[in-house]
């Protein structure tokens, strides 16, 4: 799989992340391993930072479920009206998490 290739992948992906659920950076990345050949949850988050814009890159959170750096609050916004259960200013991800 080439890098735009993965690209395309990754943001399929999250894509279908179903409203009022997330994904953490490194479930993308454990998602795609075995058709990429990589499990980056870095290289997902810098894909997410340059490309993700038309996707709803406010589902996919890190493992501690903050939100994306810089956006926090937008997302954290777009999080509530979906019904996304949060932890104070955190995503509960072992509630809300989602999976292909």
């Amino acid at each position: 799989m080439t890098p735009q290739e993965y690209v395309e992948e990754v943001l399929s992906l999250v894509e279908r992340i179903p409203a009022g659920k997330v994904m953490t950076y490194g479930a993308v990345a454990d998602a795609l391993a075995d058709v990429s050949g990589r499990n980056s949850a870095r290289q997902v988050g810098n894909i997410m930072a340059r490309h993700g814009g038309g996707v709803p890159w406010h589902r996919v959170v890190n493992s501690a479920g903050r939100m994306p750096p810089g956006h926090e609050q937008e997302a954290r916004q777009r999080l509530l009206s979906e019904g996304v259960p949060l932890k104070g200013e955190r995503v509960d991800v072992s509630r809300a998490l989602w999976g292909p």
